[in-house]
């Protein structure tokens, strides 16, 4: 089901939200969580800096790079629960 802005917008406030609650836990958490939480950090600002680009293209763009930019949110959200899982 391709996914429209809005819900892109959600999405990737969604990630924001849940990687500010994240990071209250990591300051103090193991080595690999910090190591992952690098990883997902990268992810998040490449996905906020494709995403800017396009918002207002959308339209013209047509569903795929919505649908490239969702699997990049996706694998954020899967980053961030490896996260959770190591602390």
């Amino acid at each position: 089901m391709p996914i429209d802005k809005q819900t892109l917008e959600k999405l990737i406030a969604s990630l924001k939200r849940q990687r500010d609650e994240l990071a209250v836990k990591i300051h103090l958490g193991k080595a690999e969580a910090k190591e992952e939480w690098a990883k997902v950090e990268e992810k998040i600002h490449d996905l906020t800096e494709k995403y800017k680009p396009v918002l207002g293209a959308v339209e013209e763009t047509g569903e795929g790079v919505l649908s490239a930019l969702e699997l990049a949110a996706q694998e954020v959200k899967k980053g961030l629960d490896r996260v959770r899982k190591l602390l």
